[in-house]
């Protein structure tokens, strides 16, 4: 393939990277107004109240959604789910040119209130032509020039809770406890209303695999929530965590960067944490492992922290958490189906698709064709290949360098081996040396020769031999026992014969 079209398709996958990011931003936005059980009116509301506030975009800006749009991704969502709410990626049209937008800049400063359609039109006047309007409007808005002078940042925060069991999760990690001379971090989900953590795990990492773990177990043993609140870290905004959500119905809503408005819950539950558990575990307390560690906050969490009456609340956090009717659980099929991860890629004409470093088969009809590809994280060999939300089938492991995804890394490191104490070289070295001495018979040439028992301290014996070194072929005395290095015997005389 040539440079140029390596360049389209890399053009090609970012646009359809950003095309989900945007499905996902809209998903999240009308999920809660598109609940079916909500009468016109109370939808209205909801539909009215989006529409009068800005909301952080897909990439992070600040956006505004008309009513209209809102209720168009309402229909499209009931229509076509949440696929029918990803764009299709567009052809980037031409730039505008930056004399222009400097141009725009200078006008809207000259005179701050104008808006993005005056300047438009001033441009259009001067030069007979101009950039759409909310081109421009972004544009001022990236520069922080929509602002009103005078006008405050600083808001005021009220108290919120929500009015009942599993309508808001909120998650974040706690740097605490020390296993083993390392960190460990906890990852945790309360329940709004009645206070129960509903979802948690001890870990090495503050990462997807991980949040989703404590998210798993929460779903299992409390049902699906309706919304699920977290911060902006690199973990809460993973694709992975939003595909999940996704796929059960759950509404992910991430808090604005420098305003932690609704995270006071999970930080007094933080508090409480460090005061009552870990206060204990560095009291001299050593801990094997993190499953040790899961173990007793385990105990901890059902047997004192649910049953103790919440100073807010005024009753403990099973008192509030419903019994009957009980809260609907996820079926399994619903659990796997969300917590796979899941990877666009285009088949090559070899009908391959490669994935963190492996190289997979797939069915020959898919070549050229851009495919979704799911997977467990803890399972590289085995992937799931879908065209157009269609299943074909599994990849074939053709090529496999690594079987478990780099974020899927295990807590703990394998403890080496325990040693056997076999040394084999140690043994082979013996059997040389066994197999020396059956053949040279070393102990015959270290013997001294009994003539030279007399012999003085400082006196050689006869051939000048010093007693207990080895006797040379051809310079001690005289032996029919010794084997030259030749192979041939010497007699009493001095003379050899073969």
């Amino acid at each position: 393939m040539s440079a140029a079209g390596r360049a389209a398709e890399d053009e090609e996958r970012v646009r359809a990277g950003r095309a989900r990011a945007v499905g996902l931003f809209r998903y999240a936005l009308v999920r809660e107004a598109a609940d079916a059980s909500l009468t016109t009116r109370q939808r209205g509301r909801l539909v009215r109240a989006l529409a009068e506030r800005e909301h952080a975009g897909p990439f992070g800006e600040p956006v505004r959604v008309s009513r209209a749009t809102l209720d168009r991704w309402i229909r499209d969502w009931r229509r076509g789910g949440f696929e029918a709410l990803v764009p299709s990626p567009r052809r980037i049209a031409p730039r505008t040119p930056a004399q222009v937008l400097e141009l725009a800049v200078a006008l809207k400063k000259e005179v701050p209130e104008r808006t993005g359609a005056q300047v438009a039109a001033i441009l259009r006047a001067q030069s007979g032509w101009a950039p759409d309007e909310r081109t421009l409007q972004r544009h001022f808005a990236r520069l922080g020039l929509n602002t009103a002078a005078g006008e405050s940042n600083s808001r005021v925060f009220g108290r919120f809770e929500a009015d009942a069991p599993n309508v808001r999760w909120t998650g974040d990690g706690l740097f605490g406890a020390t296993v083993n001379g390392r960190k460990a971090v906890l990852c945790a989900f309360i329940d709004d209303y009645s206070r129960m953590l509903v979802g948690y795990r001890w870990a090495r990492h503050e990462d997807t695999v991980r949040l989703e773990a404590a998210l798993h177990r929460g779903l299992q043993s409390r049902g699906i929530p309706a919304s699920i609140y977290l911060d902006n870290g690199s973990a809460m905004v993973d694709k992975q965590l939003l595909r999940a959500c996704a796929c059960l119905g759950i509404r992910l809503v991430h808090s604005r960067p420098g305003q932690p408005a609704g995270r006071g819950k999970i930080e007094r539950f933080w508090r409480t944490v460090r005061d009552q558990f870990l206060v204990e575990i560095g009291s001299g307390r050593e801990l094997d492992d993190l499953t040790h560690l899961n173990t007793l906050f385990t105990a901890w969490v059902e047997t004192v922290y649910h049953r103790r009456v919440h100073s807010q609340t005024q009753a403990t956090p099973l008192d509030r958490w419903p019994t009957a009717p009980a809260p609907a659980l996820p079926t399994a099929a619903q659990l796997q189906e969300a917590f796979l991860w899941s990877e666009y890629r285009t088949v090559t004409k070899t009908a391959t698709v490669s994935l963190h470093g492996n190289a997979y088969e797939v069915d020959a009809a898919l070549a050229g064709r851009r495919v979704e590809l799911l997977f467990n994280p803890f399972d590289l060999t085995r992937i799931e290949v879908r065209y157009q939300q269609r299943p074909m089938g599994l990849a074939v492991p053709y090529r496999i360098g690594r079987h478990v995804h780099a974020k899927a890394r295990p807590d703990e490191t394998v403890p080496p081996p325990a040693p056997t104490g076999i040394d084999y070289l140690k043994l082979v070295q013996d059997r040389h040396t066994a197999s020396l001495t059956a053949r040279l018979r070393y102990s015959d040439l270290t013997t001294p020769d009994p003539a030279d028992a007399d012999a003085g301290p400082g006196d050689a014996g006869p051939g000048d031999q010093i007693p207990g070194q080895l006797t040379v072929p051809g310079t001690g005395p005289a032996d029919p026992d010794v084997v030259s290095d030749a192979g041939e015997d010497t007699t009493s005389d001095g003379r050899t014969q073969s």
